[in-house]
């Protein structure tokens, strides 16, 4: 896959080179109790260290540069207060211990850096490879239904922390929520929004009336079904969250379609491995050119379908939008047509008829989706129909999921 060819590549190809002291080989040391015994070795440019489970490897210059003493990080801002260009890049401790729970490295200053195993654990690259970033539940139509997952009421929502941290963690683990009992106008739901982050300005504005006046260059301002896709693709950084709240429509259909992008990407890794990797690793470019009336934009986004971490290949971004898709130019004519053939197994999972889940907005209730992971569309409706919504800034949404104390 994509992340092990990069893992290669950052490893190098020259081999490790075993110290030696006089005529004696480096010994393999240990240490630790026997449930999580410790063994470490130094190498001619790090050292490496096994601590229960895990394998690490970890750069001298790494060490040194991530040394949590008083001189070199500020506990109380966290941040670190070491020139990292002071580093002499051929350092080498001139000393190395570990004792149960503890590596100590003394530098050729005298300085000593203190590292808990568990810490290293946690913070080299091996173990972050055997760790996820954002958990989630990956759902169909099916899923979601039995999961019962349930909406959460305004008034515990805007009031408790109880009641905002059960919505967050509904967020985080399924990419959509619901709050009830929301007074239907654009104002108490841009109260809601503030809620839990900052709202978003864009070129729509800061909150936005949705009908079917096409008052904006935009096929969403129609009475005509949408397909589902995720919004803002054209941007650089997509927006992260979206919020809906309809308000009022008379007349018929209309429902949201909702359907997990990241359960069909699962769905495309698991049966046809390659497409994911092409889809993860070929940018493309998105588009939205708008001159109606007094809105005149050009707005140009370009990244990979699928983006993941390229440290556990854990998928964090969809960017999917057939409408915004501009001209395939990024890529070169030997693959164009393998990219359309992993287009099409990717959007077959997003349009399985057991991968949607269909809702009806009402006022009221206002849903919350996560841009980044949940492609959202629409069934064509009659009549009178008003939604309005907002983007939120997903760091901020993220920041106050953390601060309650979920993983985020």
């Amino acid at each position: 896959m994509w992340c092990q060819r990069l893992a290669w590549l950052l490893r190098g190809s020259s081999g490790c080179r075993w110290v030696r002291s006089g005529a004696a080989a480096a010994r393999r040391h240990h240490t630790a109790p026997r449930s999580l015994r410790c063994a470490w070795q130094l190498h001619g440019d790090h050292l490496e260290l096994r601590y229960g489970n895990t394998l690490m490897r970890l750069d001298f210059v790494w060490l040194r540069d991530h040394c949590r003493s008083a001189s070199c990080y500020n506990a109380k801002t966290n941040q670190r207060s070491l020139d990292t260009a002071s580093v002499d890049l051929a350092i080498r401790p001139q000393a190395v211990r570990v004792d149960e729970s503890t590596l100590f490295l003394t530098w050729p200053d005298g300085h000593v850096t203190r590292y808990g195993l568990e810490w290293l654990v946690k913070n080299s690259y091996e173990g972050q490879q055997k760790q996820v970033m954002h958990p989630r539940i990956l759902w169909n139509a099916e899923i979601y239904r039995q999961a019962q997952v349930p909406s959460v009421d305004c008034r515990s929502f805007l009031e408790t922390d109880e009641g905002l941290k059960e919505f967050l963690q509904n967020f985080l683990l399924y990419g959509i929520a619901f709050v009830e009992n929301v007074t239907p106008t654009k104002e108490d739901t841009e109260i809601l929004a503030e809620r839990i982050s900052i709202i978003r300005e864009t070129i729509y504005g800061r909150m936005w009336y949705f009908t079917s006046d096409f008052s904006r260059g935009d096929t969403a301002y129609t009475k005509l079904a949408l397909d589902r896709h995720t919004d803002t693709t054209y941007f650089q950084e997509p927006c992260g969250i979206q919020v809906f709240h309809c308000l009022k429509h008379e007349g018929t259909g209309g429902r949201t379609l909702l359907v997990d992008g990241f359960h069909a990407a699962e769905q495309v890794l698991r049966r046809a491995p390659e497409h994911f990797e092409l889809l993860s690793r070929v940018p493309l470019k998105h588009e939205y050119v708008e001159n109606v009336g007094g809105c005149h934009n050009h707005m140009i986004g370009v990244g990979p379908v699928l983006n993941v971490y390229p440290w556990n290949n854990e998928l964090y971004l969809i960017r999917y939008n057939n409408y915004d898709r501009a001209v395939i130019n990024t890529v070169p004519h030997d693959v164009v047509r393998r990219w359309y053939h992993a287009h099409r197994a990717l959007t077959t999972e997003l349009r399985r008829p057991e991968n949607e889940l269909w809702v009806k907005l009402k006022p009221g209730k206002a849903l919350f989706v996560d841009n980044w992971r949940v492609l959202h569309g629409r069934e064509a409706f009659t009549g009178y129909r008003q939604l309005c919504g907002c983007y939120l800034t997903r760091d901020d949404v993220l920041n106050t999921a953390r601060l309650l104390g979920l993983q985020a």
